[in-house]
């Protein structure tokens, strides 16, 4: 499986995940530049990474400038015909302000940058992402300013219709509730795909929690998950 891992300007997430995908999880990965204007040589079995970080200094609203950026109009067409596309933190945000993940990302309840271990468990073993984790509890860190995932009703509604609630915040015994909800995000949502199962977002980072030197390797089985997963495909996008 290839990876792509886009670089915006403000993105400080970049090297991390090109570490973690290309030396730990021994993937090819390249890094893609914000002012590319196409993904030749990724096939719709690759991924597509948008990084955490705060593109374009998070001006108007987190990733509301990069959407715009020219590689974006690729990874939207990327993702239109089945190619993969994982947004972590301002990457998340980014898919929101592009229209490929339903719903947003809005200033955490209690208004204060974070940056803190926290704990997701998955809400099902449906998508590439979860399909290899446990039903328990990861700890996983976060580092963000708007992390609350809001959308209205019937967004929330289609979510649990199609199972796109990907992980949900819990207490490190997997239980649910406001005390383990570090932004106030509508049902403890912690990350969402869309209806067809390619697009994958979420606030935490599991990037920064992938080699045992660091204390916790539990974000690495996310990645290892979807790699695992992935399906191929035949042809390649030009």
């Amino acid at each position: 499986m290839k990876f792509g891992v886009v670089v915006f300007p403000g993105s400080n997430c970049d090297r991390d995940v090109y570490h973690v995908l290309k030396n730990v999880a021994k993937q090819d990965t390249v890094m893609l530049w914000h002012q590319q204007e196409s993904l030749s040589g990724f096939s719709t079995g690759d991924c597509i990474v948008l990084p955490g970080g705060f593109s374009y200094g998070d001006y108007l609203r987190s990733g509301a400038i990069a959407r715009f950026s020219p590689i974006m109009k690729a990874v939207t067409d990327f993702a239109n015909n089945g190619g993969y596309v994982f947004g972590i933190c301002n990457g998340f945000q980014i898919l929101c302000e592009a229209g490929l993940l339903p719903g947003a990302l809005l200033l955490n309840d209690h208004q204060k940058f974070m940056c803190k271990n926290v704990y997701i468990k998955p809400a099902h073993h449906k998508h590439p992402i979860t399909k290899n984790l446990e039903h328990k509890a990861y700890k996983i860190p976060v580092a963000h300013a708007e992390g609350r995932y809001y959308a209205p009703e019937n967004i929330i509604s289609d979510l649990h219709l199609n199972k796109q609630i990907l992980f949900r915040y819990c207490s490190a015994h997997g239980e649910l509730g406001e005390a383990h909800n570090p932004n106030g995000s509508l049902e403890h949502i912690a990350g969402i795909c869309n209806a067809e199962g390619n697009v994958f977002g979420m606030m935490p980072h599991p990037e920064r929690a992938s080699e045992l030197q660091l204390g916790n390797a539990d974000g690495l089985q996310f990645f290892n998950s979807l790699i695992v997963n992935a399906t191929s495909a035949d042809r390649v996008l030009n």
